[in-house]
């Protein structure tokens, strides 16, 4: 997904590309097998999450490139017996959460190479969800984000329950002291890495 053509112009959006170049930078500097075992760790330390284990229902996505791989997340939301959904692009800045039961049949490939749900699968209402595991590339230590650009889940996110919890899964890499944020840009609750949980004061 590459950054919107309207975040090119502003002062504020120069920095922000700036710092996703920094992160996705970083993150692509992870060998392989660095990144997988790191992947592991942070998958783990999310499943330890209070919210997370108490969910009935949680949004996922799954892993493109060079992003945490949140397979092992995945595979323990659906052992558990909960709700999975994975979001589906319906068009610009729109996403419908549908739900997943095997990844190996219900997962196909999107325009830009991403894997979502095939279409048909049950649509799983924001109002139902009880976490939500947000994707991005660049975070703070007060738990800013920095998405790709297309501002899909800056438009989704409002949609589910206030007290929704918001879990992003990050290398330690693409954590920065402070982050460049417009009004639009939504923060998370929480971010996990391969050494800490963030907590967003």
């Amino acid at each position: 997904m590459t950054p919107a053509d309207d975040d090119r112009g502003t002062e504020p959006a120069r920095a922000k590309r700036e710092a996703r170049e920094r992160a996705l930078a970083a993150r692509d500097a992870l060998p392989p097998d660095e990144r997988a075992r790191r992947s592991t760790l942070i998958c783990e330390r999310a499943a330890a999450l209070a919210e997370l284990r108490r969910a009935t229902s949680v949004l996922l996505f799954a892993s493109f490139r060079t992003e945490v791989d949140t397979s092992p997340l995945l595979r323990w939301s659906l052992g558990r017996g909960m709700t999975v959904a994975l979001p589906r692009v319906r068009s610009p800045r729109h996403i419908e959460a549908l739900r997943v039961g095997d990844p190996a049949t219900d997962l196909e490939p999107s325009g830009w190479g991403i894997p979502e749900p095939r279409d048909g699968l049950p649509v799983v209402p924001p109002e139902q969800i009880d976490a939500v595991i947000v994707p991005g590339v660049a975070f703070s230590d007060d738990c800013a984000r920095c998405g790709y650009g297309g501002g899909f889940y800056d438009a989704y996110l409002p949609t589910l329950r206030p007290e929704t919890p918001r879990i992003a899964l990050a290398f330690d890499a693409q954590v920065a002291e402070e982050l460049p944020c417009e009004p639009h840009d939504l923060a998370v609750d929480t971010v996990v890495t391969e050494t800490r949980v963030i907590r967003r004061a």
